[in-house]
């Protein structure tokens, strides 16, 4: 399937959906991340767990897709348009930095699990 071959209506249509799809993932991806340090702090430590190995799991998705959500792929086959953020809902910026701010977001997330879960159990 190729943009040339449907009408505009119907590419705008299925790039939409695509694109809310991808910015509700985003969305439960973020918050997922923004979460497990709350977790970790209020000794929530199996929800800890269960965010960090959902985060992990849409690590190995990118990792497995070049580092590139396959959405986007998905995306450019309705679309000329290939802007950091032609396949979601975000802000430009937002959209060109986001493995750089969340991923930092996580490892310092996953630091706040870990010196709470030494304090409480030790090593």
């Amino acid at each position: 399937m190729t943009v040339t071959h449907q009408s505009s209506d119907v590419l705008a249509r299925k790039l939409r959906q695509i694109k809310l799809l991808h910015t509700a993932i985003w969305a439960i991806m973020a918050a997922s991340i923004l979460a497990v340090p709350f977790a970790g702090w209020s000794g929530q430590f199996r929800w800890a767990l269960g965010l960090t190995l959902l985060i992990l799991g849409e690590c190995i998705v990118l990792g497995l897709n070049h580092g590139r959500c396959p959405l986007t792929d998905l995306a450019a086959r309705y679309s000329h348009a290939r802007g950091d953020n032609f396949d979601i809902y975000l802000p430009l910026w937002l959209a060109r930095y986001n493995k750089h701010i969340f991923g930092f977001l996580f490892v310092v997330g996953e630091l706040v699990v870990l010196s709470r879960w030494v304090r409480r159990f030790g090593l």
